[in-house]
C-alpha cells in the first residue's frame, strides 16, 4: 500500500459530512460555493449529481455523503459546494463537491497528524492521509485525489466536457 506521511504544517479547509469532519488541503480547493442549481446528467453514478455552471465552465458535482455509503440528506442552508482540482492521471479535473456544511481553515502540525488505523474504521483508509487533532476534536484528512477511481474521474471529465448548462433564472 503507497501511503502518504504528513510532513509539513499545511492548512485545510474542514467540512462536514454528518457527524464527522473533514479536511481538504487548501492548495486543491478552488473556491466554496453557496448551493445553486445542479442539473442531472442521466445514467451517471449515484454519487454524481450533475454538473454546475461556473463562470462558464461545466464543472461535475459528486455527493460526498454517497460516495463514502452515507444516507442522502435533504439539502439545507449550510449545504456547500467545495470546488476543487483533483489530480486524473497526472492531469487536473475541476469537480465540486457537496458538503452538509464548510467550517473554516485550520492549520495542523504534522505532530497534531497520526496516520489512520487500519482496523475498525468506517472508512476506506486508503482514502485518508491522516487523522489531525485539534482541540480535543478529530478531523479526517482526506486524500482527494484517492478518494475516486480512475474510471470515475474519466466519466467526471467526460461529463465535464459537455456545453455549460443554462441555469434556470425562475
Amino acid at each position: 500500500m503507497n501511503e502518504t506521511r504528513i510532513t509539513e504544517t499545511s492548512q485545510y479547509l474542514t467540512f462536514r459530512l454528518g457527524e464527522e469532519l473533514f479536511a481538504l488541503d487548501v492548495k486543491q480547493v478552488r473556491e466554496v460555493l453557496d448551493l445553486i442549481p445542479i442539473t442531472k446528467v442521466p445514467r451517471s453514478p449515484d454519487f454524481m449529481r450533475g454538473v454546475i455552471n461556473v463562470r462558464g465552465s461545466v464543472v461535475p458535482v459528486v455527493d460526498m455523503r454517497l460516495k463514502f455509503g452515507m444516507s442522502q440528506i435533504e439539502n439545507s442552508l449550510d449545504t456547500r459546494i467545495v470546488v476543487m482540482e483533483v489530480s486524473l492521471d497526472e492531469e487536473m479535473t475541476v469537480l465540486g463537491a457537496l458538503a452538509d456544511s464548510v467550517h473554516e481553515v485550520v492549520e495542523l502540525e504534522p505532530a497534531n497528524i497520526e496516520r489512520p488505523p487500519r482496523i475498525g474504521n468506517r472508512w476506506q483508509t486508503e482514502f485518508i492521509k491522516g487523522i489531525g487533532k485539534r482541540d480535543e476534536q478529530f478531523i479526517i484528512i482526506l486524500d482527494i485525489d484517492r478518494v475516486f477511481s480512475t474510471d470515475e474521474l474519466a466519466l467526471v471529465e467526460e461529463i465535464g466536457d459537455e456545453p455549460a448548462p443554462e441555469q434556470d433564472t425562475e
